[in-house]
């Protein structure tokens, strides 16, 4: 229901009834949901935008995907993320996670904690073990965007920006000009399947100056960074795996790491690889729309990915299903001018925290866009971003995420951890991995 004018919820909490008559109108949650859309008209990198489906998320610029990444870098980062795409380098030294432990007085006895062993030797294992695994950038989907003189643009060159993402359908809209050539995209996330699909009208797409590129990066295993590192193209390997009339598998391999990209297309195109670790999908001149799915996965599928029309739809239905589950507040009937702007931020961090963690696993501090402490799960982040699924209303989706408690891998570290400190049952790890294991840290496990 509505909730009551400023006046009355005072009256009602000075414990005083009066009759609620003319406040049990439905809440209007398309008209709710929408009036927070979310409209930029610069280039902002605090302001990149993201589509996606609770396990995996795509973040993009102002050109609707992800064309200018190293500008955004600084602020929030164009990522591509997923909850299976982890990857460890070969523990070529043999490193131990004993090596990480040192015994702290705690209750009159000595309890053993994984922390950040300083001693030589101990100091390299400890940050081997800190950042293997980590979370993979899985890819960055691009525009090519030529200027008439053949030289690629910028984001400088862009103008006549306007990007207006819809929370209640999840569509990402963007529009602008190069050259005084208007392009205009839509983009979408797939709810079911870890794909990103757009839709592009431009006449640059005839003159052949515009084209789609998927870059594969090499991972850093830094700390807290975009995760991102195109210098070494000779430690990794990527090849078309496959490919037919309007699809391409693409397979992307990273030591014992492997996962695939399948590209699908309706109208005229080709894809063909171009620099180390990049593939370009070329329309064809006879064209003024493209429209195009990028589906990531672990293993190569048998299904081709989703259309772009397909894809939308899906992310329409099932969009609007989440927003007319469970709870909703709408402070349209108060005049305190605090209300707009308390809407406002319900309405995007319900959208935010549904498309970043809602999966099978404890959520990221920073969701799926960049890797905060090399991208692993903290175990407090179920209480920041999922708990208020089951206070909404909506438990399904925090229950999903519940279950990787009670898997037994998972157990059996924790159980582990207890019983190496001298206590009964489990003891939850603070930074953790989808397995379970601890990470050593000077204030995790503490």
């Amino acid at each position: 229901m509505r909730l009551l004018p400023k006046f009355l919820s005072c009256v009602l909490l000075a414990g005083i009834s009066l009759p609620l008559v003319a406040q049990q109108k439905p809440i209007n949650r398309q008209a709710l949901v929408e009036r927070h859309r979310v409209i930029i008209t610069n280039t902002d990198t605090l302001s990149s935008l993201s589509v996606g489906n609770g396990a995996f998320a795509f973040t993009a610029d102002v050109t609707g995907l992800q064309t200018f990444p190293t500008y955004y870098e600084k602020g929030v980062p164009l990522g591509t993320q997923s909850e299976w795409g982890w990857h460890a380098f070969p523990n070529t030294q043999d490193y131990k996670f004993e090596q990480s432990l040192r015994e702290v007085e705690l209750n009159g006895r000595k309890v053993p904690y994984a922390v950040q062993v300083k001693t030589p030797g101990n100091k390299e294992a400890v940050d081997y073990l800190r950042a293997n695994p980590h979370r993979l950038q899985l890819g960055n989907l691009g525009f090519v965007l030529l200027k008439k003189n053949g030289q690629e643009a910028t984001i400088k060159d862009l103008r006549d920006i306007r990007q207006e993402l819809n929370p209640w359908t999840g569509e990402l809209k963007s529009h602008f000009t190069l050259e005084n050539v208007p392009v205009d995209v839509v983009t979408v996330g797939h709810q079911e399947q870890d794909a990103v699909a757009a839709r592009v009208e431009s006449d640059l797409i005839k003159s052949g100056r515009l084209k789609v590129v998927l870059r594969f990066p090499f991972p850093t295993a830094g700390w807290a960074d975009m995760g991102t590192d195109y210098t070494k193209p000779d430690q990794h390997k990527s090849a078309i795996a496959e490919q037919k009339k309007g699809a391409a598998l693409i397979s992307h391999q990273l030591d014992t790491t492997k996962y695939y990209a399948a590209l699908s297309w309706v109208q005229s195109a080709t894809v063909a690889a171009g620099k180390a670790h990049e593939f370009v999908l070329t329309p064809g001149k006879s064209e003024k729309v493209l429209e195009f799915t990028c589906r990531f996965s672990p293993r190569p599928r048998s299904t081709p990915a989703p259309t772009f029309a397909a894809t939308r739809q899906n992310s329409q239905q099932q969009w609007v299903t989440f927003w007319r589950s469970g709870g909703a507040v709408d402070f349209s009937g108060t005049t305190d001018p605090r209300a707009k702007e308390l809407e406002r931020r319900i309405v995007l961090s319900q959208y935010l925290t549904k498309l970043q963690g809602a999966g099978s696993q404890p959520p990221q501090e920073t969701g799926l866009v960049l890797n905060s402490w090399y991208g692993r799960p903290h175990l407090e982040m179920h209480w920041w971003h999922s708990a208020h699924f089951a206070l909404w209303g909506r438990p399904a989706l925090l229950e999903k995420s519940l279950t990787w408690y009670a898997r037994p891998d998972v157990q059996a570290v924790a159980r582990g951890i207890a019983k190496r400190q001298g206590y009964e049952g489990v003891r939850w790890q603070k930074m953790t991995d989808p397995w379970g294991q601890e990470g050593p840290s000077s204030v995790g496990p503490f």
